[in-house]
């Protein structure tokens, strides 16, 4: 069949699988497959016979345009839900290892900083968690009741507060990256010193393990979501700083995009933590055992989700 014949015979026909790629949305399936159908019998003819041809060009860019308002569903958009959480945060936390590396190890020194200031000035802890906090928590230590902070307030308003408060720090700390990456920094720092002076404050009052049981509960995953938020500022904030071979602008939309998928990923992560200290936290009663499996489990799934995922992932254990 000559060209022009093989043209001329479908010519309408096309015309019409032109209104159906328009009003894919208003068919039914049968209809999108048959249409499917036939347009690639006539595409396969036409790359046979005119493989140069622009008809083989058009009948081509038809068909894509037809494959992707068939597959362009409500299941590929919950399933686009479901690999964000499975795939793209543990592709992009691979991408960022060194930021969350650095963000650790700022973490890390902070906490020292905040111990060993402490362990000097007793009244270091005052200048970082305030006067009233200090106060308060000394009167629940002479009432037998360390932990009293936790239980303050009802469950579902102390989950709702502390898990909004938490995310708000988290995403603060991603933004402060817009000052470079010692914006990000000066947040790490300060959430770092008041930790490590948390812990030594109770330690100077012999309430090292108790406050350790309560405090790394919820503060495990809490604490961990912090530090990954900071490797999404440092992210954002590299891209300044460090543009290489990129502009600046497009460097730094790059890490903005990076960090913030980094970021929302963290939600999840400050929920749970929320939940925890909300409903939890504040029965010290429950037994140490007990307490210490939770906190075991809390770091068995950051170092799966965020250490191992994400490594395995880079060498290529996953499927493809």
């Amino acid at each position: 069949m000559k060209e022009v014949t093989f043209i001329r015979r479908n010519i309408d026909k096309w015309k019409d699988m032109e209104k159906v790629v328009e009003q894919a949305a208003n068919l039914s399936p049968d209809k999108l497959a048959d249409v499917y159908t036939d347009l690639t019998a006539d595409l396969a003819f036409a790359q046979t016979h005119f493989p140069a041809s622009r008809i083989t060009v058009y009948l081509n860019n038809l068909a894509s345009a037809l494959h992707n308002r068939i597959y362009r569903n409500k299941r590929e958009k919950w399933m686009r839900i479901v690999t964000f959480w499975t795939k793209e945060i543990p592709s992009v936390m691979r991408d960022a290892r060194r930021e969350l590396l650095v963000s650790l190890m700022i973490f890390i020194v902070s906490a020292l900083v905040g111990v060993v200031s402490v362990a000097g000035d007793s009244d270091f802890v005052r200048l970082v968690l305030g006067d009233s906090y200090v106060d308060m928590t000394l009167a629940n230590i002479a009432d037998g009741k360390p932990m009293a902070v936790y239980d303050g307030s009802p469950e579902i308003p102390m989950f709702l507060g502390i898990t909004l408060n938490n995310v708000m720090v988290s995403f603060n700390c991603f933004a402060m990256g817009i000052l470079t990456s010692f914006g990000t920094g000066y947040m790490l720092l300060t959430n770092g010193m008041m930790v490590g002076a948390f812990q030594t404050f109770f330690y100077q009052h012999g309430l090292l393990w108790e406050s350790t049981l309560a405090i790394w509960l919820h503060g495990t995953l809490e604490i961990w979501a912090i530090i990954v938020a900071g490797a999404a500022g440092l992210a954002l904030g590299n891209g300044w700083l460090f543009p290489g071979t990129y502009s600046r602008l497009e460097s730094f939309r790059r890490g903005a995009g990076r960090g913030l998928k980094i970021v929302v990923g963290t939600v999840p992560v400050f929920i749970m933590a929320g939940f925890i200290e909300g409903f939890i936290t504040r029965h010290t009663e429950l037994p140490e055992l007990l307490r210490l499996a939770l906190i075991l489990l809390s770091l068995s799934f950051i170092l799966y989700y965020y250490i191992y995922l994400p490594n395995r992932k880079q060498h290529g254990t996953t499927e493809n």
